[in-house]
C-alpha cells in the first residue's frame, strides 16, 4: 500500500471547515486541480460523487465516512487499484483546526502503479489544502461579522 498526508492547521473553528469541505457541488471554489465536482444524490455514505479533474475524464467516488465536524473520506476504484482519499478535523486546544487530508492507494496494481500515480495525485495537496482552509476562514470572519451587527 502507498500513503501519503498533508496537514495544516487554520484558525477556523471545525465548523466552519466542515461547511466548506461538506458543500461538494463547490469544491471547484477552492480546489483548482478539479474542473467539476458533482455530488449525485444525498450527502450520505454510500451516496457517490462525480469528479473531473482539470484535463482528465470524470471519475466516480463512493462516500464512504462522513461525521460532521470530524471527517470525510471516499473512495474510488479503477484500473486494479483503490483510491482511498479523507480529510479529517481535528479541534486545536487553543482554537482552529488542524485538517489531515490522506490518500492510500491499494489493490492488485498498487505496487505497479502507485509509486507514479500517487505523487501526481497527492502533488495538488497543499494547494487545494490552502484553499479549502482559506475559504473556511474567511466564511468563518463572516459569519462573526454578521453576528455583531
Amino acid at each position: 500500500m502507498w500513503e501519503h498526508e498533508h496537514t495544516a492547521e487554520t484558525t477556523a473553528a471545525p465548523h466552519a471547515v466542515w461547511a466548506v469541505l461538506g458543500d461538494l457541488d463547490r469544491w471547484t471554489d477552492w480546489d483548482t486541480s478539479m474542473e467539476s465536482v458533482t455530488l449525485d444524490g444525498p450527502f450520505e455514505v454510500g451516496g457517490t460523487v462525480t469528479m473531473t479533474p482539470v484535463g482528465q475524464d470524470p471519475i466516480v467516488s463512493v462516500i464512504t465516512r462522513i461525521e460532521e465536524n470530524r471527517a470525510y473520506a471516499d473512495e474510488t476504484e479503477f484500473g486494479g487499484v483503490t483510491l482511498r482519499f479523507s480529510h479529517t478535523l481535528t479541534e486545536l486546544p487553543d482554537g482552529g483546526t488542524r485538517v489531515v487530508h490522506r490518500l492510500e492507494i491499494d489493490g492488485p496494481e498498487a505496487g505497479r502503479l502507485a509509486p507514479e500515480l500517487g505523487p501526481m495525485i497527492t502533488e495538488d495537496f497543499p494547494a487545494a489544502m490552502a484553499g479549502l482552509l482559506a475559504h473556511a476562514e474567511r466564511a468563518e470572519q463572516s459569519e462573526r461579522a454578521e453576528q455583531s451587527a
